[in-house]
């Protein structure tokens, strides 16, 4: 019978401890998110940006070249490998990569990569691109 008062003081004393740890996520937790929940854009350990639009492949080029030019990005070159579109640009110490492969005749999937030259990737410019792209799409 004794023990019910400790039980109950060592369940709050623990309940304590996990908010309070806890509580030190919850900018992480809302921040991711808000980063990625709204917008849908995915991120690979890798520094590779990617999103599925639903919309045909076309519209999609259409749009991620004006998200480019937006960002003062001229698309350099086009390349075709097999059904993927790869168009490349660059910005100030940035290579841009922007592939486009058709998953269906309306829906395309869209990866992004911007290195910094070397090593680095900058995921915050690739999902800028996806983002703007998204804007220009009006979805």
């Amino acid at each position: 019978m004794t023990r019910a008062p400790i039980d109950r003081g060592l369940r709050a004393l623990t309940l304590a401890v996990l908010a309070a740890a806890l509580s030190a996520c919850e900018p992480l937790a809302v921040t991711a998110f808000g980063v990625g929940a709204s917008t849908a854009v995915g991120h690979t350990l890798t520094g590779v940006t990617y999103r599925t639009f639903t919309a045909p492949m076309a519209r999609v080029q259409s749009a991620s070249v004006g998200a480019l030019n937006k960002m003062g990005m001229k698309v350099a070159r086009t390349e075709k490998n097999g059904d993927t579109l790869i168009l490349k640009a660059s910005a100030k110490a940035r290579e841009i990569e922007v592939q486009l492969e058709p998953l269906t005749s309306n829906t395309t999937h869209m990866r992004v990569t911007a290195r910094d030259g070397g090593i680095f990737y900058d995921s915050a410019t690739a999902t800028e691109i996806i983002l703007q792209t998204e804007k220009i799409l009006g979805t």
